[in-house]
């Protein structure tokens, strides 16, 4: 028996196919619209790319920078120098020595504010008896200093334009550049008039060229050169994220490694500076490395790079916080943190005061800290110190290292001891193997916390004797065999 085919409605799937596309759509353009992914160019005609907007819309805020700065020649007299037989005669013509002569030091800016706040380097402008700020456009103003860091290498200056707004450019967050992204550098090279320049970034928080003692900076290939101090660094969206400040160079001249320190660590001193606030360097009282990825895969850590805390400073901001010895840190204001370089960073783009949060990992349990940032303290006190001729390291200048004096040479801040500041050529430290930057902590298993813990040291004559210090983060033992 052969059935009746039934008739079946054919709108209703054709309806539901078509409504299901359309979905599948929608949330296609959805999806592509939220993951916008950086294109990597797949052709030299895909790469043809013109600077020109981000030019023209920052180049007006970049200004040039003339200190005067007094030099006074030097005579191969100079043994006369002190005489008042030789005072009387070294400025006239016959003898012409030991006169001040004025010079003027070329450098960059960059106008960060419509009232007239300029950033610049400290290395510009100082000892500058007089310092002019010389406008795309020509005009000239003289500059006031308002603020100079000489750890940072950044001074804030200012103009005043008879109430007129001036050109600025706005702050970046150099937190979020990537390693590749394209950046403009625009100044003053050689003193040859505005240069603008292009390169990529090509580090990030590079903390070991040794520029100045807050060692943070990002490493870009575009062209500075001297006379390029204090110019800005701009990204692909024309705004400032860093001020260049470095070269390093055999020559003199460019060589694809320039250093500039980022916008985050500038804006907390160009706020000091508005408020006219001395700068105060931000403190959080840890120490620790990085943990390994065979820990971290043992106690279950996800993220790639994180700290354990192994020194705690007592009654500092992070022991106030609740954070103990042993603890993982994660995360710190939601940036990953690797080691002690890295959390430093971190906080230096903070101001005293600002409360930072830190994501930790307790015994297998995550909780949240907040830690309310503060200034190192001074203690014990420096007193720099000459270790006298018949000292066993006579010729070496030591001071007492504080948390305050460690977070200016850019060292770890909560152990203590003493550094060695200089060490005369030839003297018993020099013979012994002291070197500049050497931190004493140790003699014959005593701690050494100050300096006359190191004044009063005495060598046993009939005894062995060893005494420990930290060379470049590495701990080294010396003494008799």
């Amino acid at each position: 028996m052969i059935g009746r085919m039934e008739k079946r409605p054919v709108f209703l799937p054709l309806l539901v196919t078509a409504l299901g596309g359309f979905i599948w759509l929608w949330l296609s353009c959805i999806i592509a619209i939220g993951e916008t992914k950086p294109i990597v160019p797949q052709s030299r005609n895909q790469i043809t790319y013109s600077f020109a907007p981000i030019v023209e819309k920052t180049l007006p805020a970049v200004v040039n920078i003339y200190a005067r700065k007094i030099i006074r020649s030097k005579s191969p007299t100079s043994a006369l120098d002190g005489s008042a037989f030789w005072r009387l005669f070294r400025d006239t013509l016959l003898f012409g020595y030991g006169r001040e002569r004025f010079v003027n030091a070329l450098g960059s800016g960059v106008i960060v504010s419509p009232d007239g706040i300029i950033v610049t380097n400290h290395h510009v402008i100082q000892s500058a008896q007089g310092i002019l700020v010389s406008l795309s456009d020509g005009r000239v103003f003289p500059g006031q200093v308002v603020l100079s860091d000489k750890r940072t290498d950044i001074a804030i200056l200012r103009i005043s334009a008879s109430y007129m707004t001036l050109p600025h450019i706005e702050f970046g967050d150099s937190d979020q550049l990537r390693i590749g992204d394209m950046v403009v550098a625009i100044g003053n090279p050689f003193g040859i008039g505005q240069t603008v320049t292009s390169g990529i970034i090509s580090a990030r928080s590079r903390a070991t060229v040794g520029i100045s003692d807050f060692r943070f900076f990002i490493q870009t290939d575009a062209a500075i050169n001297p006379g390029n101090s204090g110019g800005p660094l701009i990204s692909s969206e024309g705004k400032l994220v860093g001020i260049n400040t470095a070269i390093y160079s055999r020559s003199g001249g460019s060589q694809g490694l320039g250093f500039a320190v980022p916008i985050n660590m500038v804006r907390p001193i160009v706020e000091s500076a508005i408020k006219r606030r001395p700068y105060l360097r931000p403190w959080i009282g840890i120490a620790g490395r990085q943990l390994p990825p065979s820990l971290a895969a043992i106690i279950l850590v996800e993220e790639k790079t994180a700290l354990a805390v192994t020194v705690v400073f007592p009654n500092g901001p992070a022991a106030k916080a609740g954070l103990k010895t042993g603890d993982v840190i994660l995360t710190l204001d939601g940036m990953p943190i690797s080691n002690t370089n890295s959390i430093n960073q971190r906080i230096a783009s903070h101001l005293v005061g600002d409360s930072v949060e830190l994501k930790i990992l307790r015994h297998g349990l995550r909780m949240t800290l907040k830690a309310v940032l503060a200034s190192p303290p001074n203690e014990p006190a420096r007193e720099d110190t000459w270790l006298p001729t018949l000292h066993p390291f006579s010729g070496a200048k030591i001071a007492s290292l504080s948390p305050a004096l460690a977070l200016d040479y850019g060292l770890e801040s909560t152990r203590g001891g003493v550094i060695v500041l200089e060490v005369r050529a030839g003297s018993s430290a020099a013979k012994f193997g002291m070197k500049q930057g050497d931190i004493i902590r140790k003699f014959s298993g005593s701690d050494i916390k100050t300096v006359s813990d190191v004044v009063n040291l005495k060598l046993p004559r009939y005894e062995p004797w060893k005494i420990q210090f930290t060379r470049s983060g590495r701990e080294i033992s010396k003494g008799s065999k």
